[in-house]
């Protein structure tokens, strides 16, 4: 199977990572069908897809055809049944395995027995994932970067079970949408989630043991280290549930302590307060300007 043959693919989840991969699917031609637990959230990500693709339009990105045609190709699936006609599916639901191994148990009875199967897990073991699904070969983790219309990285995570041709098929619809496939091997986190989430928890802990203040720590990493967004910025960006859920995969996978999620993350999530999504993280959203927690 050959990514010439994956016409029509369906997203199940329509959250942030879920309403970005039917964004670039849609916007490189192909039919979308986007499903969620929650329907309100599936209008929701219709129209913040047109805003966004609307967005592109006017920073000239794209033209204003490539707007219409787009919107044209993505569409609302109300049940999984629907995923009847999928060439290809993606999951796309929070960073939980108990939940995606539920939605795989659902999905993949109302697959035709061609279709390929994927995770956008971005910590999870992918072979684990693949083994409560009917068909670990064509099973695959393709882990999109966020916001998934502007960053440009794909990886793509074979499972013990993982066919190579399922790996080309993706790898070849990865380069359609525009994005830059890289090969991860199925270990905690992967690649980018290895380096980037210990950074970030050590940031918190730089935080929680009294050595810099939120802003002392963004401020002295985006100068000092040239990175564009600081890490408790961009965590509170990722959201920090998610942080956290990473951060637990790497600990427990590997049993490592330099892995050890710091006690004041942890309590961020225990409070609700997990970023922007919440309006309260490292940051308070409330106002005009996001303002230091601490």
């Amino acid at each position: 199977m050959s990514a010439i043959a994956i016409q029509r693919i369906g997203v199940v989840g329509a959250g942030q990572m879920g309403n970005g991969i039917a964004h670039v699917c849609a916007l490189a031609g192909f039919d979308v069908l986007l499903h969620d637990i929650d329907p309100a959230k599936v209008d929701a990500a219709l129209g913040l897809i047109e805003r966004n693709l609307r967005r592109q339009a006017a920073r000239g990105l794209i033209g204003e055809a490539d707007v219409t045609k787009a919107l044209a190709h993505v569409g609302k699936a109300a049940d999984l049944a629907d995923f009847k006609t999928v060439d290809f599916a993606i999951e796309a639901a929070t960073e939980d395995e108990q939940v995606k191994r539920k939605i795989f148990k659902a999905l993949c009875p109302h697959l035709k027995p061609e279709a390929l199967v994927a995770t956008n897990t971005s910590s999870i073991s992918v072979t684990r994932l693949a083994a409560t699904t009917d068909r670990p070969g064509k099973f695959i983790g393709m882990h999109f970067m966020n916001p998934v219309p502007v960053m440009k990285l794909v990886e793509l995570i074979r499972g013990i079970a993982t066919d190579e041709a399922t790996f080309q098929a993706v790898r070849e619809l990865t380069l359609k949408l525009g994005k830059t496939p890289t090969a991860a091997e199925d270990f905690p986190a992967f690649i980018v989630n290895r380096i980037l989430l210990p950074m970030i928890n050590e940031a918190v802990y730089t935080l929680y043991e009294g050595v810099g203040s939120v802003e002392a720590i963004d401020t002295a990493m985006r100068l000092g280290a040239n990175h564009p967004m600081g890490p408790l910025q961009l965590a509170d960006f990722i959201g920090l549930d998610t942080c956290l859920a990473v951060m637990q995969v790497l600990y427990d996978g590997l049993a490592d302590s330099k892995y050890r999620p710091c006690p004041l993350l942890v309590k961020y999530v225990e409070a609700g307060w997990l970023g922007q999504k919440t309006g309260r993280g490292f940051y308070d959203y409330s106002g005009p300007a996001p303002v230091p927690t601490r």
